[in-house]
């Protein structure tokens, strides 16, 4: 799986480089995520522009991230595709992760004191 990442700040910008999150690169994508949060990184934006697709095991690898997290952190999503996004509503996880247009808005989302 290709991952490229950025910090700015105390925030790092994830971006899969794949077009699909499914099966074939869902154990891949958390185990990536989860050396950054081993490393002792807390505060994330997955940039999900380039997926076009998500089944069930890239949201599950999604929220595995997020529990990783253990509430001493986040993971917001930004520039979600419009099919992408209408998954993330119709499986309710809208209510878990904050959604945003794109990097900037999601970066503007954190508090400024944990940015």
């Amino acid at each position: 799986m290709q991952l490229a990442h950025e910090k700015k700040g105390n925030v790092v910008i994830v971006k899969p480089l794949e077009k699909r999150m499914d099966a074939v690169i869902a154990a891949d994508f958390r185990e990536e995520m989860e050396a950054f949060i081993k490393e002792g990184q807390t505060l994330f934006i997955l940039d999900m522009s380039e997926i076009d697709f998500v089944d069930s095991s890239g949201l599950g690898a999604i929220m595995a991230c997020l529990r990783m997290l253990g509430g001493k952190g986040d993971l917001m999503i930004a520039g979600a595709r419009e099919n992408v996004t209408s998954l993330i509503k119709l499986t309710r996880m809208d209510r878990v992760f904050q959604l945003f247009a794109n990097c900037d808005e999601a970066l503007a989302g954190f508090p400024a004191e944990d940015r």
